[in-house]
């Protein structure tokens, strides 16, 4: 009987009885974890601690960017996604606060790692007909986002520049 309400709901049972959920549910529902995740990645990375950052202020970005990597797995298929304002703003942040760009590619990086992590966690859960065109998604979602941040570096370098000649 619960397998037939499961299913009225969309939610078909997965091996060992869990349900089968989407990604982008698994991500939005493992943010916080996540976000931990990511920042004990980060925490081993001594470029990257070389810059004394709080909590805040070194994971204060993330939930938004997931929000957007979320909301594109949730368009159908062949939308135009969205550019990432939050992106562009984490960028000029980075920068302020002294980051290089390798480092901020390693920061990008390092949440792609956390976000396969996070799915590798859930592996019974997921709906492996999805799985790879999701994977995609991710990985061109935060390789978007990273132009973006890069973008907006790039800018505040040139104006710099220009206004130290």
């Amino acid at each position: 009987m619960v397998e037939l309400i499961d299913r009225a709901k969309g939610a078909t049972p997965a091996a060992g009885g869990l349900p089968i959920e989407s990604v982008a549910d698994i991500l939005e529902r493992e943010t916080a974890a996540l976000i931990e995740d990511w920042l004990f990645r980060v925490d081993r990375e001594p470029d990257l601690v070389r810059i004394p950052l709080s909590f805040e202020d070194r994971t204060g970005h993330l939930p938004q960017l997931l929000h957007d990597v979320i909301a594109r797995l949730r368009l159908d298929a062949g939308s135009k996604a969205p550019i990432s304002e939050a992106a562009g703003h984490h960028g000029d942040l980075r920068r302020k606060q002294g980051y290089t760009v390798a480092m901020a590619v390693e920061e990008s990086r390092l949440l792609q790692v956390s976000i396969f992590s996070t799915l590798h966690k859930n592996v019974k859960r997921l709906d492996f007909n999805t799985l790879l065109p999701h994977i995609v998604t991710i990985a061109d979602e935060v390789d978007a986002q990273l132009k973006q941040q890069m973008l907006r570096f790039m800018v505040a370098n040139a104006v710099e520049v220009s206004q130290g000649d």
